[in-house]
């Protein structure tokens, strides 16, 4: 069984994750979607509320693809999260070249740990290159229209979060 991790804080999680979760689905037979408890980014939605989000947003899309998806919070090491999922393999997403020079290191970093596990960089969709869930949650708080970054429903929950 190919399995692979998808980590990020999803705070909220984007159309841009989304398509990623999507695209990297077809190529394992399970994605874990790795929720992370990250206190240094001082997320706005609990971890409780951020893995809610992400198993609504996400619950279609095993039938969709025919690839079982879970939702797995973590707090330890990315390394350390894969092997406690068993994954073989990580999907990151990429927006632009900065994306790219951080990864890279994370990438060199993982390996030295256990070079056994794969990363998967999956750039995205021309049309959720921009979209960036601290942006989108700037846009929210300044009173614009978020509704081609996220779904109806992450965007009812930032707008809750401004009222």
């Amino acid at each position: 069984m190919r399995i692979a991790l998808y980590p990020g804080t999803f705070d909220p999680i984007t159309m841009g994750h989304i398509d990623i979760i999507r695209r990297g689905a077809a190529l394992v037979d399970r994605l874990v979607i790795g929720v992370a408890i990250n206190r240094d980014k001082g997320p706005m939605f609990t971890l409780e509320e951020r893995v809610a989000m992400v198993e609504a947003e996400c619950a279609g899309l095993s039938k969709e693809t025919g690839c079982e998806i879970v939702v797995h919070p973590f707090e330890n090491l990315l390394i350390d999260c894969a092997h406690d999922v068993g994954a073989q393999i990580i999907i990151r997403g990429l927006r632009a070249v900065a994306d790219f020079e951080y990864e890279y290191q994370m990438v060199g970093m993982n390996r030295a740990m256990d070079d056994r596990i794969e990363t998967v960089f999956l750039m995205a969709d021309a049309k959720h290159q921009a979209i960036a869930s601290k942006l989108v949650k700037e846009i929210a708080r300044l009173g614009g229209d978020i509704s081609k970054f996220v779904t109806p429903d992450v965007e009812k929950a930032l707008m809750a979060k401004f009222a």
